[in-house]
This record gives structure tokens, sequence and C-alpha cells, in this order.
């Protein structure tokens, strides 16, 4: 079985160029794990990498879908499958690199079949959303499934959404589904390597790259998606700072006051990010040393030959 290198943590803690270092090494691709860089035309916003920065090394899962298609764990576990094995066929080691915890827990662990939610009940929920009502929403899903909104933030519009959405297409309730889903064993073996850099660095880090979203066109980035008819209450749109983006382009606060908020916004998703894969998977975290602002591979490289053969030869 494919034993995979599982690169993870919050964002803007350096994943992807510590990704592309260990895959010069090892022979390796890699594949993302972002549920936002799925998504064409979504670049600047999502920090998406560049064909520079990724030294030549394949990337995949990445520009897969327009705005209006829908992306989820489960597709994306299909797909990680079916490259996971044409890697290894052509006698390559494979890397995952990303943020989204859920989209990795689903590819190791299995993901519980949940009902599809009725469409009708789906556009209503979502109206609802859009007008404020996710705390709201939030509490009706505490009355009726309370062991799914004690695992689930007041503002988590999406995971909110699906859970009181199943509820209300099926009359169960999710938690009770995925207590019956049981993992009989792991479908990858997996070495999860979580980069945890210091509160006040990853702060820093996470600051200089919101503003450098906004001086580098993140504003004209999301009117080109308006242009093109893409609207808010598409779920591509609710990575972080689109939605406020399309505010500000509607006259509903400034650009100042947009950044400002999708900075906060960050910050706080990067704390629920380290929380997730803290709790949910097997991570073995790792600081930058005394005086470095990131990991690298030559201080993973103990662990990650342990792991994989070395290949210092190795050739893309």
């Amino acid at each position: 079985m494919t034993r995979l290198l599982c690169i993870v943590g919050p964002t803007a803690s350096g994943k992807s160029a510590l990704a592309v270092e260990c895959a010069l090494q090892h022979n390796a691709e890699v594949i993302s794990l972002d549920a936002s860089q799925v998504y064409r035309g979504f670049d600047i916003g999502t920090g998406k990498i560049t064909t520079d920065e990724t030294q030549g090394v394949p990337h995949h899962l990445i520009d897969c879908v327009d705005a209006d298609q829908r992306f989820d764990a489960g597709i994306f576990t299909e797909l990680a499958d079916q490259l996971i094995d044409d890697i290894s066929k052509r006698g390559r080691q494979v890397i995952l690199c990303g943020g989204t915890g859920l989209y990795l827990k689903a590819l190791l662990q299995g993901l519980c079949e949940a009902p599809k939610v009725d469409l009708k009940i789906e556009n209503d929920l979502e109206l609802r959303v859009q007008h404020g009502e996710v705390e709201t929403l939030h509490a009706e899903l505490a009355a009726v499934d309370p062991a799914a909104a004690a695992r689930i933030m007041p503002r988590d519009k999406q995971r909110v959404t699906r859970a009181l959405g199943v509820y209300l297409s099926h009359g169960q309730a999710l938690s009770e589904l995925q207590a019956q889903h049981l993992f009989s064993a792991e479908r990858y073996p997996a070495l999860v390597i979580g980069l945890d850099p210091p509160r006040q660095l990853l702060n820093e880090r996470i600051e200089a790259r919101v503003k450098q979203m906004w001086d580098g066109g993140f504003l004209d980035e999301v009117q080109g998606l308006r242009a093109r008819g893409y609207q808010s209450a598409l779920r591509s749109m609710g990575a972080i700072g689109y939605r406020l983006a399309l505010s500000a382009l509607e006259g509903e606060q400034t650009a100042e006051e947009a950044q400002e908020r999708m900075l906060y916004a960050t910050r706080q998703y990067a704390r629920r990010q380290r929380r997730y894969f803290d709790r949910q998977l097997p991570t073995q975290w790792v600081e930058p040393p005394k005086g470095e602002v990131k990991v690298s591979y030559t201080q993973l490289k103990h662990l990650i030959d342990q792991w994989w053969p070395y290949e210092p030869d190795g050739e893309l």
C-alpha cells in the first residue's frame, strides 16, 4: 500500500514550500489538500502556488473545477485515490499538502455517507445564511442534533447548513449517522507532519500575506469573478475574503474594512485548523528551529528517511 507523506497545518505556516523541498528530494508529486484552490480563478485570495514556486514538481487537484461546480470531501477522495494509484504506478512518491483537514481525514479514514440534502432545503438554508442567520441555524441544529452542534462552531456556515440540512431532509441526526460509521482499517499508511510556528510569527506571516494579496490585485480578481456571474451564495465564495471583497465592490463596506476583516477571519481560521489536525488526525507537530522562520526539509530529514528510502539522485 502506498505510504503517504502529509504536510499540514495552519495557513501561512510554510506548507507549500516544504512540500516542494521534500518532493525534489524524493521524486514525489504533490496532491493539494485545499478546498478553495480547486476552483479556477481563485488564485490570489487562496495563496495558490505559482508555476515558478513549484520548481517543476507536479501539483494535482488545483484548478479542477469552475466556481459554480460542486466539490466536496467525497469528490476529493475519489480523485485523490485515482491520483495516488497513478503516481505510484509511475514509480513516484505521493505528498499531500494543505490545510483542509476534513479532506485528509476522509482520504485516510473514510467518509460517512450522509444522505443528500434536498435541493430546496439546501437553497433555503443558504438564503438564510446570506441574511445573517447562521447563528440562529446553529441554535436550531442544537435543538435537533446537540452532538453535532457541540462540534461545530456557531458561525461555521458550511458545516451548520450541512448538518441541519441532513436532519431536515431525512429526519435523522448527522451525528447518529457518523456514530454508525466504523473505520475498520486505515485506507493508507500516512506520516502526518504539522507545521506549528510560534503564534506571534504565524500572525505576522498572516498579516503580511493578507496585505500582499490586496496589494497584488485581490480585489481585481474578485471583480473578475463577479463579472463572470459568480455571486456570494456560491459555496466557492466561502473561501476566506471573497465575500468580503464582493461586499466592498458592492459598496457595503470600504476595501480597507474588508481587508481588516479578512485578516481577522484568517487568524481565526488558522486557530481552527490547528485544533482540527490536533484532535482529528495523528499529527506530529514541528516548529522552526530557534532563530529560523520556517521548517525545512533538512530539519525533517530523519523522520522522512525512516518513512521513505532517500533518493538524492531522484529526478522528476
